[in-house]
């Protein structure tokens, strides 16, 4: 269903918003601690102590929060970076920069022994940079230059070879291993509000650069030898989304771990609502990210109930099904 006019995609982007906040006050209330809508307003508002209200406040209230700031950060990084390269299978989990920052982490946490949360971050974007960098480097090698087939066969190899040496060094700190390999996975469970507040500065500023830039990618989408024609400058536009794509990946991966598919999936079931206007692809991508990783962690609570299935095997199994479609098809949502 394609919205083709401004009011119908303002009430579309009002009904988002309401889904939004009913997932929102969702996870609150359901979980493994039994509670209900009723517990959930009392404990903001007749705070008394219990169990129930201490779970809502400390435990359920952040986790909703963090779930969809990255939702929307990771679904916003994956249309700034199809854009980018003009290639329908780009995002940050498969072209490699989530395990970049992961392995920065881990490497922190198991050579360093480093525990502060600023420091977590800024070891993500570091994480982040290099290996987005080097992706770039590795594919304009060769003949040709840049081709999205080269940009996905060197994301590709960077996460293989990133993967492989995270768990090498996992193994030689078996102490770590069971709490890291668990934030490998992908998840916003036992996150605090601190977690979020110490990277959402960042996540904020990559949100705006890639809305003030949203009329620039319009143009760049149109072919960069059209957009040189019309006086854009295109090598501050990709440096300015490259910025911006290291700011929410990294951020993202400095709070949940490298969760996968939402900057994939999103993008593509976004275009195909909104269209390719980029003023509108983003603000939609963001919302819709926000709402698919919420409801993924709503239902990965009762999978295998008492324990939790990390959010990222959820986003994992709506993902990669859509990820073959496009890989076999070449839908590129344009």
């Amino acid at each position: 269903m394609l919205l083709k006019n401004s009011w119908q995609k303002w009430m579309g982007l009002f009904i988002t918003i309401l889904l939004l906040l009913f997932l929102l006050c969702s996870s609150i209330v359901y979980g493994y601690t039994d509670t209900t809508w009723k517990m959930a307003i009392d404990a903001f508002t007749d705070f008394n102590g219990t169990n129930e209200h201490i779970v809502i406040q400390s435990v359920r209230l952040p986790r909703a929060l963090i779930a969809s700031a990255i939702g929307a950060s990771l679904a916003i990084s994956g249309v700034l970076m199809q854009t980018l390269t003009k290639n329908p299978l780009a995002s940050p989990d498969i072209f490699g920069v989530n395990a970049g920052a992961g392995l920065a982490v881990v490497t922190g946490v198991t050579v360093f022994g480093i525990s502060n949360l600023q420091v977590f971050t800024w070891l993500s974007f570091l994480g982040a940079a290099i290996a987005a960098i080097s992706i770039y480097l590795i594919g304009s090698m060769g003949r040709g230059g840049l081709t999205p087939m080269k940009l996905t066969l060197a994301g590709a190899a960077m996460t293989a070879m990133v993967a492989s040496f995270t768990q090498g060094l996992l193994v030689s700190n078996e102490a770590l291993l069971e709490q890291v390999l668990f934030w490998l996975a992908g998840s916003v469970s036992g996150r605090s509000l601190d977690n979020l507040v110490a990277v959402l500065p960042y996540l904020v500023a990559g949100w705006g650069l890639a809305l003030i830039m949203s009329g620039k990618m319009n143009v760049l989408s149109m072919g960069e030898d059209v957009a040189k024609g019309l006086g854009l400058n295109i090598a501050f536009l990709k440096l300015v989304l490259g910025l911006a794509i290291i700011l929410l990946a990294g951020g993202s991966v400095a709070v949940a771990g490298p969760i996968g598919f939402i900057g994939i999936v999103v993008p593509h079931l976004t275009r195909s609502i909104v269209g390719i206007d980029h003023r509108w692809l983003i603000p939609f991508s963001g919302l819709f990210g926000a709402v698919l990783l919420i409801a993924a962690d709503v239902i990965s609570r009762y999978i295998l109930m008492p324990r939790e299935v990390p959010v990222g095997v959820m986003t994992a199994i709506i993902g990669t099904p859509f990820f073959i479609y496009i890989a076999r098809k070449g839908f590129s949502g344009r």
